[in-house]
């Protein structure tokens, strides 16, 4: 989610360059079940043009309808969209359309926050009657401190409403150890969905960020550098550089990093090859850092070319940070995805 909250303001901040008007579009309530969960977010410009979404493309055209009276008059008002009558979900959600504007100070402090891996939070505060509020609207919290989405948002008198509250961590981000061929496909699929990624490789392979679409960086640490490279609880890391040597000496550089998610591409005998001359090389090495490899990376989706393995990778790291074990929607109970 942080992702998307990000490439809308980048995205309304360079409408507001171009002198162009918007609205901030939130769904802050639910009754039933619905494509997608309070929070999601978009945006619409006052020449129609919209960034991100809130459904599967169903309720978008009726939501620039409604904003047209927020753009003539100012007002922040709430809607509702019963997805039982018209598209066949099961609920009723409710949007909050409301003015939007982002300082260039309130920008900056934004972007300083998601740089330096800071949380942040969004609330709304509004009514779930249908209608125009004088002062219906959403904060931005940085650093403890709130910031009014639009200038005539009043959040102190506005608190006595309802409230829909949503925390953002950093964003996801993955470090690829690797710069052969196979690294491309994962880095570009990485992408789209929102994640940071950065490539990992020895100063030797010749390779620039350029090779590799969708990578924020390529660095070359040393392998005793390695330590230094921003790995948290918020990342994953794929190894496939194609080398046993390569391979035994990132994992052994890496034994004091705590990352969401560890894989190791090739087979079942690399993986042992590979993990014993780890213990030959650093016997001390924790057992618990090599219990938490997944080797071979990727969940068992017949995958055959480089791009598809890339997709079986992405769908593990998926299952293990959200704690799901993949089983076809149609087997699962209860709500359909999340």
């Amino acid at each position: 989610m942080t992702h998307e909250i990000k490439q809308l303001f980048e995205t309304l901040t360079a409408w507001q360059k171009a002198g162009k008007k918007a609205v901030f579009v939130s769904v802050v309530a639910l009754d039933g079940t619905s494509y997608r969960r309070p929070g999601v977010r978009m945006i619409i410009s006052e020449d129609g043009e919209m960034a991100g979404a809130v459904s599967g493309g169903c309720v978008e055209n009726e939501i620039n309808r409604q904003a047209q009276s927020v753009f003539r008059n100012g007002k922040a008002k709430i809607m509702t969209y019963d997805g039982r009558l018209r598209i066949g979900c099961e609920g009723i959600i409710h949007i909050l359309i409301e003015p939007v504007f982002l300082s260039a100070e309130l920008f900056s402090e934004f972007k300083e926050q998601v740089k330096n891996r800071q949380p942040f939070k969004i609330e709304s505060w509004f009514s779930q009657e249908v209608g125009e509020y004088e002062n219906a609207g959403s904060a931005l919290t940085l650093k403890g401190k709130k910031y009014a989405l639009h200038s005539s948002f009043n959040i102190k008198e506005a608190e006595t409403q309802e409230c829909f509250s949503q925390d953002f961590g950093p964003l996801f981000q993955l470090y690829i150890f690797g710069a052969e061929h196979d690294a491309v496909h994962l880095s570009q699929a990485a992408c789209l969905l929102g994640w940071e990624v950065t490539v990992v490789a020895l100063s030797d392979e010749a390779k620039s960020c350029d090779y590799f679409p969708g990578a924020n960086a390529l660095v070359t640490p040393a392998y005793d550098e390695v330590n230094g490279l921003k790995i948290d609880d918020q990342t994953a890391v794929v190894l496939m550089t194609h080398s046993f040597n390569k391979d035994v000496q990132y994992l052994m550089a890496l034994k004091d990093k705590q990352a969401a998610y560890l894989g190791l591409l090739g087979s079942f005998s690399r993986r042992e090859r590979v993990l014993s001359m780890v213990l030959d090389y650093m016997p001390e090495m924790p057992i618990d850092f090599l219990q938490q490899i997944h080797g071979p990376a990727g969940i068992n989706v017949g995958a055959e070319s480089a791009s598809e393995i890339a997709v079986s990778i992405l769908a593990e790291i998926l299952s293990v940070v959200r704690r799901q074990k993949p089983v076809p929607l149609r087997e699962k109970e209860g709500s359909v995805h999340g």
